[in-house]
């Protein structure tokens, strides 16, 4: 597997898409914080970036690398080499490459312009954030043999977690408005990786203004440290099971 790994990650690093990703995060977040001497309004700023770009360029890129890959994985299986192991391989030299970008382009300037714990949070949920939308296109891409359903698959699921979820969340809250409805809201936010993102950055940040009412209702129900830790390891299993589904249907899937 790490053979594997080692030639996906290669391929992929030496690609002009990922060098692109990672110079456009490196420019915009370098010039967010050269146009604003206060570094916490900046990094202020690279919340959106993580919270819509990242997951978009994530969960498109590894959906389209999938079908790319399929012909390659088509003759590793061929080869006496377990498909768990093959596709275990493909997920982690994507997720690493997508990584790797993410952790130079907005990692460095924000090591130099803001090394604080703020920062070290926003890189944090960044990195998660990149994981758990590739793991949900190796989910879209593998229940699909073609290539335009499987795309179109991680566009909606991108679109549902980053525009859509909120406003069901909203209709529910005004629909029930007369109910004490604060600890559905907070079950329901954990159904959101985005929405845990931002609640995991928004907390260090204490920008109450920016949590939205989700957020707001899940700092008073596990304050500042147990909503952080909580939200992270949710965020964990949200990488963990899309990658335990796709391992298990590639398995047993007819290529």
């Amino acid at each position: 597997m790490l053979k594997i790994i080692r030639y996906i990650l290669l391929d992929i690093l030496r690609s002009k898409v990922i060098v692109a990703y990672t110079l456009f995060l490196f420019i915009i977040t370098f010039s967010l914080y050269m146009l604003d001497e206060n570094p916490a309004k900046s990094t202020l700023s690279i919340v959106n970036i993580n919270l819509i770009i990242i997951p978009l360029v994530s969960i498109i890129f590894t959906t389209i690398h999938y079908y790319n890959s399929y012909e390659f994985m088509e003759l590793l299986v061929a080869q006496p080499i377990s498909r768990k192991l093959i596709i275990l391989g493909e997920f982690l030299g994507v997720t690493l490459s997508l990584a790797i970008s993410f952790l130079i382009g907005v990692g460095v300037p924000v090591s130099i312009f803001n090394p604080t714990q703020s920062g070290l949070s926003v890189l944090i949920s960044g990195f998660m954030i990149t994981i758990v939308f590739a793991s949900l296109a190796f989910l879209c891409s593998v229940m699909t043999k073609d290539k335009s359903r499987g795309i179109g698959a991680s566009i909606l699921v991108w679109l549902f977690f980053t525009i859509m979820y909120d406003g069901m969340i909203m209709f529910v809250l005004f629909a029930f408005s007369d109910y004490p409805i604060e600890p559905v809201i907070v079950i329901l936010s954990h159904f959101n990786p985005v929405d845990l993102a931002r609640i995991f950055m928004l907390i260090r940040l204490d920008v109450s203004a920016m949590m939205g009412y989700t957020g707001a209702v899940y700092l008073d129900y596990f304050g500042h440290f147990k909503g952080m830790l909580f939200s992270f390891l949710v965020m964990n299993v949200w990488i963990a099971l899309p990658v335990f589904l796709s391992i298990r249907i590639f398995d047993r899937k007819d290529l």
